[in-house]
Parts: C-alpha cells; structure tokens; sequence
C-alpha cells in the first residue's frame, strides 16, 4: 500500500511542489532507503515488513534477482550470485584479496569483471541492480516518482570509488542529490545538531569497511575535523577468521566452490550468534565427507580476532591525533554499523575512550535516516538548515621529477575545497606537460592511486624553468575531484574532470545505459504481454462455466459462436502475440454480452420468485 505524504501545517512547502527524496545506505551486507514520511524520517519496508534488503545480487538466464531470494541461492549457485560487491567498487583486480569470493573475476578493461551466466558484469552494474531494487521500493511505498537520493559511502573511499558509486545510481536512473560520508550521515540521524554541542567520535564498523570520523557539532555545523579508516575492514573479515579457524581446527581443506560459500555461511552464523552467547557448540554437516564438531567461545573468539579489532582502535588513535584532539575532549561515541554490536568492539571502544557508547539507535539504520534527513533538505522539503562540512579522506597531488608525489590538498581539507599551486618545465623548450593526478599519503607515484592523466599543450618554448603554470584541483560536496592547468604568460589551458581509471569510461556508461533502457522496454513489453494473458485465461474461464451453467438460455447459433470465439482465444493465449490476444479477448467480451444479460435475469427471476412485494427490502 502507498503511504500519503502529510506535512505539518505551515511548514511545508505546497503539496503539488513536495518531492520524494531518499537516503540510500548502500551497504557491503545489506542496504538500506528511508525518507521523511509525514514529518517524521523512517526506513521504506523490502516487503515481508523486511527493512534489511541482503547486498546480494544472482544472475542466471532470467532477470537479476535482488535480496533475499538471491541470497538464498548462494549456496546453491555461487558462481552467479555476487555479495560483498562494495569491497570490489572502484578497484581492480590487483587491488583486492581473491580468498573472499567464489567467484570468477577477472580483469575487463581496468574495471574488475565477474563472469556470469549473464556474461561478465562489473561492480557498478551489480551495485546498480541492488539501487534499482532500492528506487523500485521507494516509489512503490510512496506511491511517487522519485526525485533524488542523498547515496553514503565510506569516509575513507577515495575518487575511484565515489565515482563509481555515482556511476552506479546513474545507471539505475537515479538523481544522485549528495554522497556524504556514512559517519555525517549517523550524526546527523542522532539530531546531535539541535541539542549537542563539542566533539563526537562517530565509530562505524560495517560488513565490508571501517571508519572513524571526529565531529565538531556547533549551532547546528557539522564540521569533520579528522577521518580515518580501512576500505579493507569490516565484519567479513571476521568471517574470514573464524572461517579458517574452523578449516584448520577440523583439518579441513576447501576446494569446492559450494563446500567453500557453505563454509563462509556458517563462519557468518558462528559470529553473529557469539554477540549474545558466551559459547556456541558447531554440530554441522557440510556434506557427505566434512561433519564439524567443534565449540568456541567468546573469548576464543576475541582472542582470534584481536589483530582485526586493534586495527580499529589504531586508526581511532590516528584520527584523535589528526583533529589534534585528546580523549578526555570527545563528548560522545557513536556506534555505527552492524558489526559494531560484537561485544569485543563495544568492550574495545568502551575502554579506550572511558565513558559509556551511544548504542541508542539501530546501528544498521542510522546512517540511511541521516541521509534521508539530509534529501528531503536538499529537495526543498523543508526550512530547515543543517550545513555539513565534510573532509577529504586521502591527500590529492601530481606526480612530478623522479616519480616523487607533490601534494596539493592535504587529506582532511573541509569540501568543498579549491587549491593550486605553480610548477615548471624540466627542459629547454619544453612545450607540452603531462598532467599525472594521484592520491594516497605516500611519497612515490608507484604507493599511489592512479587517478587521471591529461597533456597541457602549446606551452611557450622557453628555458627550463622559466615557463610557469598553475595546476588548480578543486573537491566538490561529494568529494569528486576536477583539475585545470594553465600557462599564466599565455593564458592557454587544459582541464579535466577526473575519470579514475577505476571507474567506467563514458562511452561504457552510455552503453550500459542504453542496454538499460532496451531491457526496461523489453520488460514493460513481457509485463504487458502477461497481463492481457491473466486477462483472457480469466475471461476464458468464466465463460466456459457459465455454458456449463446455463448453455440452456443460448441459440444453436449463438453457442456455436461463443464456443469458436473462445477456442480461437485459447490458441493465441499460446502465443506472443498480445495484439492478437487483446483483440480476441475484446471479441469474446462482445460476444458473449446478450448471453451475459439473459443470465443475469434468470439470476433476478430465481431471487424474486415466490416473494411478495412486502417482504422485500427496498
């Protein structure tokens, strides 16, 4: 059912002028869309009053399947069923740890390529389907096109990788509003602008990332100070530690794909089980050959996992040390993220920072009611003004002489932001400079991420040295990165807006784009064709009783006809041909009209027989 939209009055705008805006929190484990419905910011239900829709997408020869249908068929199909597809946005293949997938990767022209029985699809198509999926709930709760989305990503997600994530809404036809970083996001769902005021520590643990971000709340700012963190962090890798634990504590060794997904199922179950049990006993048979008989216990388990959990706390260390903060200065901690309910987090957090955890809200949720908070003011929804200062994660410069790095925005530079600085040419008569733009925090290009390249041509011949040009990068809100180089004597210029070589080419986008649009007719086409079908199988049917009934009430003739009519209908309800089948089933309507009304009097003459005028109620 479709929830009305109800503004508070005198505080909206017009209703013909409100526009359905959405927080997306596209997770590695689950995804999540919320948006404010009658005042008040909630998450949209999948279905089943389900909240959670499973990051899971199957490909086999139908349709791409999403959530928890296609989580469902891991086990069973894990070649075509992809998971996890965050931890793969915006990399290639060099980039990530093989040992987390069953599946069969490979590398398509820089971007990441997972070979299905779909052909080979790419992170940004598989994050698209999962968002597709999102718009569709969306649209169906709130009985509205939608208008745009606020998108959260990780912190610590450089270029590539927001730029991949706004590929990914683009190609499931959404109006990307914002992408602000999930801790903004939490803190701003835990209304700490209105009543709060000083430092918080927003801790957010997920299935497949991890960041920590120091915010500075005043008079309704959110100002990050410092953020840190690990793409490469999450509640996986906890999977991943009980998973071995239990190969090497039953001698297990794992060759078989489906033995391999079955295994990392259970290492998921031990794991979430463990959040409120001090042991777990494991009596399971993976198959015919491996039955696990085994036992642990919370502190075997925290003990196995410690190195994931100092991780945590060191990029924590290293963010107070960037806001050049003490812990006796934060106000407040805010668990965020599923992950962050493991009692080895919370007791770790607990203890560094000496004071108690701000565990009121869902740490699932919070970060899409945030978002949600933050579209429906960038509609135009509401008055309301809540101003987000957020950080680059990662330094930006260009490579100059010797490979070196010159950085020319610092990590944790407030968005957005505009900077530039002069450089010169290396030789005599010089007059061409190629542009190599990087991120990263170390000194050599070859520690960096790559991210664009472009030539400054028609540089005036001169000396080395003597030629002077301003290389200025500038960050938009969302963190996505332009850069411009010009010759100052001559004013001639050359600018980019940063591609990441991670990310999709144009040209790729427009085509997938396109392949979209052809599907999404050729689906209206197959929703058309199937409903005229219910229709006539419907029709047909009632009919066919209906001569069974009352044949008696028909000619000769007219029993003839109805019978031809509806054998031709039967035969084209067989075909494709929904034309044909419209037409047929608009004949039978027609033709069976008369025999519809002498029906509906036998009907009348049995009610009133043998009642007097008196009796009736009228």
């Amino acid at each position: 059912m479709a929830l009305l939209q109800i503004s508070e009055p005198g505080k909206s705008t017009m209703p013909h002028e409100h526009r359905l805006a959405v927080g997306i929190d596209l997770g590695t484990t689950n995804s999540l869309i919320a948006s404010v419905v009658s005042g008040e910011v909630s998450i949209l239900e999948q279905g089943n009053e389900e909240h959670l829709l499973p990051s899971v997408v199957h490909y086999s020869s139908s349709n791409p399947i999403v959530g928890s249908e296609a989580k469902n068929l891991q086990i069973e199909d894990p070649k075509n069923t992809i998971s996890s597809v965050k931890r793969l946005i915006g990399k290639n293949l060099s980039d990530i740890d093989t040992k987390f997938y069953s599946l069969d990767l490979k590398d398509d022209d820089g971007v990441i390529g997972i070979q299905t029985d779909q052909g080979i699809k790419n992170p940004i198509e598989v994050s698209s389907d999962i968002l597709k999926k999102l718009k569709e709930t969306a649209e169906e709760s709130l009985g509205n096109e939608l208008y745009g989305a606020v998108i959260t990503v990780p912190a610590y997600f450089d270029d590539a990788q927001r730029q991949a994530t706004k590929d990914s809404a683009k190609l499931a036809g959404i109006n990307v509003l914002r992408l602000i970083n999930e801790p903004t996001a939490a803190a701003v769902a835990y209304g700490l602008d209105q009543n709060k005021e000083g430092n918080f520590v927003i801790f957010d643990l997920g299935g497949g990332t991890f960041d920590v971000s120091i915010l500075n709340l005043s008079k309704g700012i959110f100002e990050v100070q410092a953020t840190h963190g690990d793409a490469n962090l999450g509640g996986d890798d906890y999977d991943q530690v009980v998973f071995e634990w239990l190969c090497k504590s039953n001698k297990i060794n794992v060759a078989d794909s489906k033995i391999k997904q079955k295994l990392f199922a259970l290492s998921r179950e031990i794991k979430e089980a463990l959040t409120n049990k001090d042991s777990i006993k494991i009596n399971e048979a993976i198959d015919e050959k491996i039955n696990i008989q085994c036992e642990l216990s919370q502190q075997e388990f925290e003990k196995i996992t410690k190195e994931l959990t100092k991780k945590t706390i060191s990029s924590t260390l290293h963010a107070l040390r960037d806001a050049e903060l003490s812990v006796s200065q934060i106000q407040g901690v805010v668990m965020v993220g599923g992950s962050t309910r493991m009692p080895c987090i919370q007791n770790a957090v607990k203890e560094f920072f000496k004071q108690p955890l701000l565990n009121n809200l869902n740490p699932d949720e919070v970060v899409a009611l945030g978002a949600a908070q933050q579209a429906n003011i960038l509609a135009g929804n509401t008055n309301d003004n809540l101003l987000l200062l957020d950080v680059i994660p990662l330094s930006l410069g260009i490579e100059t002489m010797g490979e070196i790095v010159e950085r020319i925005i610092p990590r944790n530079s407030t968005l957005p932001v505009s900077l530039g600085q002069e450089f010169t040419t290396y030789k005599d008569g010089q007059t061409a400079m190629i542009i190599h733009v990087v991120q990263g925090e170390r000194d050599l290009v070859k520690d960096c991420r790559s991210l664009a390249k472009f030539t400054l041509k028609g540089i005036p011949p001169l000396v080395a040295g003597a030629a002077k040009i301003l290389v200025t990068f500038q960050v938009d809100a969302d963190g996505l990165l332009s850069v411009s180089a010009k010759e100052q004597s001559t004013g001639i210029q050359s600018k980019i807006e940063v591609k990441p070589s991670y990310g999709l080419s144009d040209e790729k986008i427009k085509k997938m784009l396109e392949d979209s649009f052809n599907l999404a007719n050729e689906d209206k086409e197959s929703r058309a064709l199937s409903e005229v079908k219910i229709e006539g199988s419907q029709l047909l049917e009632m009919i066919k009783n209906a001569i069974n009934e009352d044949s008696d009430l028909l000619k000769e003739k007219e029993l003839n006809l109805l019978q031809e009519t509806l054998g031709k209908l039967k035969k084209s309800l067989e075909s494709s041909d929904r034309n044909h089948i419209e037409e047929l089933t608009k004949q039978l309507n027609e033709n069976s009209q008369s025999f519809a009304a002498k029906r509906m009097d036998r009907s009348i003459h049995k009610a009133l027989t043998g009642k007097s005028i008196n009796s009736l109620e009228l």
